[in-house]
């Protein structure tokens, strides 16, 4: 018969006659055939490789180059499939020389020519039409000459081939082109299905991977009479369902518990579960078979549909298992992306989730989360897991104990067996250190949480059978999912059932430094994508935790269902708030840094790690969110940190954090810093100062330092120790890098909002000397990250060919000059010779200009000469060096959400009161029947306001910046001087007038004055009591726990009600 490769074009004679030698070998000799298959796979994806123009990774075998084509969005999960299978049994064959039978060197036969005919279209060909693929005879009189003759030309084929693949390195690809490579890929797999005993080789695959016996054509009831057998798990095919047929039947030992429908590969799945439905409740026990339920409607508690297609969301109705538990009917079947290992069934069968939401209901919270609204949040999630949420997320603010909080839930969801086991994800190994510790801190009854429950550290890859939590970081298990060549290490589907997902809004932070550590992915968008394919392979209930939700989180989790907000917390005074922002402004933070064109400048060259000297071709202009950035000014450093001196103390029990712009301006300002402590005659102990970034050696190590020591008490960070980092002490944030997310903005304040009693911390300050607020977006601009805002200049020259309209075309073009423009000031004149002599033109500038007035179809025309101009070697300037002296000129403080001045400030907040005093119930309160006010009420009053950006420091602060006077009114004294203009009093002051009158009215008993003094104490606090005593005395913690109202009628008598009166009345008279 003719070869069934004979379809390749020339250049691809080499893959052509490896298909037909292992064509050809399949009746003689098919572990030769095997063997040829995986060359032939082999041979196919290092063309992939440089046809992409990707660089294959040092020390990557077959298995690892498949996994990085798929991850890279290469392969589809279906082609990538069939090229694991073709190297898992070519692999056998090549180690044992009496592997294969030719029924197996057929089907691989038929997979390659499949994978063929798949490269031709999407790689050669894009209108190729598949042929018919010849069902393989048996040749002998013909074989063995004709084979001969091949094995003597593959030799000499795969020297051409090797050339062919030297050619194709280098050569760029446009975006267009792997853009059309992935729609005809797609276009591929639709329009050539594979047949239904294709898809039940790749399913008998999938279920072997996933740890079962599975053969169709051998462990076959129906053919065969295979029978289950003691202690082995094993995948059935065709087992007897009253008098139908399932395709597979999952046995535990002799227990039958998993039915498994399987239909072609093009066919939508939901629709076939019924069927699987109906087997599980017409099956019957065979002599040497149990049923898991012999007395139920459905006698199987594991139902399975598929069509054996790689699950994609994007197609879910035809991809993917589906997977029904017959125990929970309630709940609707979902797909998985893999099938349940033997072991995750043997675990799912031990758990009851009814019986477990009941032993919820009656345990008690632990001592370690006792705060109301920590308990609300893990009521929420618990709640959600009885409603069979899939995605949750708890929004709480930086500081209020999410680590905490989420712990006491693991512990309640461990204990209950509500859960198996759980996987806490981070995003770096020092968050997942940090969990670990507080694991090994938190006392349950006198025992650590990691000494009741088996814990695996962030840096133990794999779980033990009595493993409860596994801590992990997103790269490690994006590595163990879908990098990793050890098959046995990967972890199955069912591996957990419980997900949390610290951090989760990362992937926002549109400006975040990605040097902080080595990751699998490019930008944050990768990074987002790479997380959600984590928690989509696991059948698992995933929560996420957050302070500052992103658009993508809440598309990844929804809403938040509970949320704590960092106002809540400041008003119920579980976290402190910031003083208004010091502001520094120099004379360079000004006006800007300027260079003149024909300037000789100092830049620093990347490359070689030095200062070189070039001439500027142009003026160049840096405001101050470059500095540090573009340009480097040691002098602007120096200014600032020396002002910073004046308020800093590096031997304080404060701590002081730093954000720079870059790993190398840390240094500098760690390096300035002494330099100007020493000046000033400070001593400086050696470790008070010191950068910590990913840069460093251990950093993990220099972080617990930071935390747990007094030394470093001034840290200069980048991007480490941004979000996920508890240290109470630190009460000073500097900003020298300008931040454009208010996301990772409100990241950095979390970093100062706790409380630390111990070195009486009230409010934490903010000092500015990069323009800040200039530059930071609002929340409501919230958008999700864009896979990379630096386009490249193919990018943009795409994007302005493909474009759909004129000012669509004007827009990228503009975009791409721009581009280009910046391109030409980093070449060396020498480049620019070259660049001018095979562009054919006089003058690069002239060129760049021309272009500005060229139509879609002129610059159609000159697509090679600005790929020249792209592919150009960049000489790395990472930043320019300015030398301009710097002076300071002021320090002033900003107030409010437009970082105002103080009397705008003032205004404003009058004015709000006045407009809304009428509005708001509580406020009305306030201004016209004070002594009704509750403490539930001014609670309500604070967190509007808060959201107002009025708070009562910052209006006392304003005010005697305004008013040159210092008074510390409460809240309440503020509204009313707003409102009615009544005159500001101290909250001591008001307080003591109104006990004053108390303590007259009567001639009081040593026992009754200690407890007027607690009250006075109380409203020092709360500032209000209530609208009458028994309310006051029933809601407040303190008397309730003393016996309430009737306890101080005993002690008061009659006079018990008056005295909340005689308060009410004379407190804001």
């Amino acid at each position: 018969m003719e070869s069934n490769f004979s379809f390749f074009s020339k250049k691809w004679v080499y893959l052509a006659n490896l298909g037909e030698a292992a064509q050809r070998n399949a009746f003689q000799d098919p572990n030769a055939s095997l063997i040829k298959t995986r060359q032939y796979s082999e041979a196919m994806v290092e063309a992939i490789f440089r046809l992409e123009n990707m660089n294959i990774p040092k020390g990557f075998n077959q298995c690892d180059k498949i996994n990085y084509l798929s991850n890279k969005g290469v392969l589809s999960k279906s082609i990538t499939e069939i090229f694991h299978r073709i190297r898992m049994i070519g692999n056998k064959a090549a180690h044992n020389g009496n592997y294969g039978i030719t029924d197996e060197a057929k089907e691989s036969v038929k997979f390659i020519f499949y994978l063929g005919c798949w490269f031709m279209k999407v790689y050669d060909i894009h209108t190729f039409k598949a042929p018919e693929f010849q069902t393989l005879v048996d040749e002998d009189s013909i074989r063995e000459s004709k084979i001969a003759t091949l094995e003597n030309h593959l030799l000499k084929q795969q020297k051409e081939f090797e050339k062919i693949l030297d050619l194709l390195k280098g050569i760029s690809q446009t975006s267009e082109t792997k853009k059309e490579r992935r729609e005809a890929s797609k276009k591929f797999t639709s329009q050539y299905p594979l047949d239904e005993k294709d898809t039940r080789v790749l399913i008998d695959q999938q279920l072997r991977d996933a740890g079962w016996e599975c053969d169709t054509k051998e462990l076959n009831f129906k053919i065969n009479k295979t029978m289950p057998k003691k202690n082995r798990k094993m995948a059935i095919a065709e087992w007897r369902c009253g008098d139908k047929w399932a395709d597979y039947a999952l046995f535990n030992g002799t227990k039958l518990i998993g039915i498994v429908e399987a239909k072609k590969y093009e066919k939508d799945i939901p629709g076939d579960i019924g069927q699987a439905k109906e087997y599980a409740k017409n099956v019957q026990s065979i002599e040497g078979t149990g049923l898991f339920y012999s007395d139920r409607d459905y006698k199987v508690p594991f139902i399975y549909a598929t069509n054996g297609r790689p699950y994609l969301k994007q197609i879910e109705e035809k991809s993917g298992i589906y997977f029904w538990d017959s125990r929970t009917p309630q709940k609707a079947e979902r797909a998985l992306e893999a099938w349940h290992s033997p072991k995750d069934l043997e675990q799912k069968l031990k758990s009851d989730e009814q019986v477990a939401d009941q032993e919820l209901q009656n345990e008690p919270y632990p001592e370690f989360a006792e705060r109301n609204y920590q308990i609300e949040a893990i009521k929420a999630v618990e709640a959600g897991l009885k409603d069979n949420k899939e995605r949750m997320l708890l929004a709480m603010a930086t500081g209020t104990g999410k680590t905490r909080t989420a712990l006491a839930l693991m512990y309640r969801l461990i204990k209950t067996d509500r859960v198996r086991r759980v996987l806490f994800l981070v995003d770096r190994t020092a968050l997942g250190t940090q969990a670990a510790d507080a694991l090994k801190d938190t006392k349950i009854e006198k025992l650590a949480f990691s000494d009741i429950y088996d814990v695996k550290e962030v840096t133990e890859a794999m779980p033990e059978d009595t493993t409860r939590i596994q801590i992990a970081t997103v790269q490690g298990m994006v590595h163990r999912l879908f990098y990793s060549g050890n098959e046995e290490a990967r972890p199955s589907v069912g591996q957990y059932d419980f997900i949390i997902v610290d951090e989760a809004h990362r992937g926002y932070t549109e400006d975040r430094e990605m040097s902080d550590e080595a990751l699998l992915y490019m930008n944050q968008n990768d990074y987002v994508s790479q997380y959600r394919r984590v928690i989509d392979f696991f059948d698992a209930t995933v929560l996420g935790l957050t302070a500052t939700p992103a658009l993508h989180t809440t598309e990844i989790f929804g809403e938040p269902i509970y949320t704590y907000s960092y106002t809540d917390a400041v008003v119920d005074g579980y976290l402190v708030d910031h003083e208004p922002p010091y502001k520094f402004e120099t004379e360079l933070s000004k006006n800007g840094i300027s260079f003149v064109k024909d300037e000789e400048i100092d830049v620093w060259n990347n490359e070689s790690q030095s200062i070189d000297k070039t001439k500027l071709k142009d003026n160049l202009s840096f405001e101050v969110d470059k500095f540090n950035r573009k340009v480097m000014t040691e002098e602007f450093n120096r200014v600032i940190l020396d002002r910073l001196t004046e308020d800093i103390y590096p031997n304080d029990e404060e701590k002081t954090l730093i954000f720079a712009a870059n790993d190398q301006h840390a240094d500098k300002i760690v390096k300035l810093l002494k330099e100007i402590y020493s000046d000033k005659g400070v001593i400086v102990e050696e470790h008070a100062i010191e950068k910590i970034t990913g840069a460093i050696y251990d950093s993990g190590q220099m972080i617990k330092r930071f935390k747990n020591e007094k030394y470093p008490s001034i840290a200069v960070t980048v991007d480490l120790l941004t979000t996920g980092i508890d240290v109470p002490e630190i009460c000073n944030l500097v900003f020298l890098r300008r931040v454009r997310s208010r996301i990772l903005y409100d990241q950095m304040l979390g970093r100062a909002t706790r409380l630390c009693k111990r070195i009486g911390k009230e409010s934490f300050k903010i000092y500015d000397a990069v323009h800040l607020y200039d530059g930071l977006q609002k929340i409501s601009d919230m958008k999700p990250v864009v896979k990379n805002p630096n386009h490249s200049i193919t990018y943009l020259l795409d994007e302005s060919l493909q474009s759909k309209s004129e000012e669509e075309f004007n827009f990228y073009k503009k975009e791409l000059i721009a581009k280009l423009q910046r391109k030409k000031q980093s070449l060396t004149e020498k480049q620019e010779e070259e660049l001018k002599e095979l562009n054919n033109v006089d003058s690069i500038d002239k060129w760049l200009q021309n272009l500005k007035e060229m139509s879609k179809v002129e610059l159609q025309s000159q697509v090679k000469q600005i790929e020249r101009m792209a592919y150009s070697k960049n000489v790395r300037y990472s930043m320019y060096i300015s030398n301009h002296k710097d002076t300071f000129i002021d320090e002033t403080r900003g107030y409010g959400e437009g970082n105002e001045r103080p009397g705008d400030y003032l205004d404003s907040f009058n004015r709000f009161i006045r407009e809304n005093m009428n509005l708001i119930p509580a406020l009305q309160i306030v201004v016209k029947r004070p002594k009704e006010l509750t403490i539930v009420d001014l609670r309500s009053i604070r967190l509007t306001l808060k959201e107002k950006h009025f708070d009562e420091k910052d209006l006392q602060s304003a005010w005697k910046k305004e008013k040159k006077e210092t008074i510390a009114a409460d809240i309440i004294s503020f509204i009313r001087q707003a409102a009615l203009g009544s005159p500001l009093v101290p909250h001591e002051q008001r307080i003591k007038n109104a006990m004053e009158k108390v303590y007259q009215i009567s001639d009081w008993t040593n026992i009754q004055e200690s407890w007027l003094n607690r009250i006075e104490k109380q409203l020092l606090q709360t500032t209000v009591l209530a609208p009458t005593a028994k309310e006051f005395f029933e809601e407040n913690q303190l008397f309730e726990d003393s016996g309430g109202y009737n306890r101080m009628k005993q002690i008061f008598k009659d006079d018990v009600d008056t005295i909340v009166e005689v308060i009410n009345d004379n407190l804001y008279a």
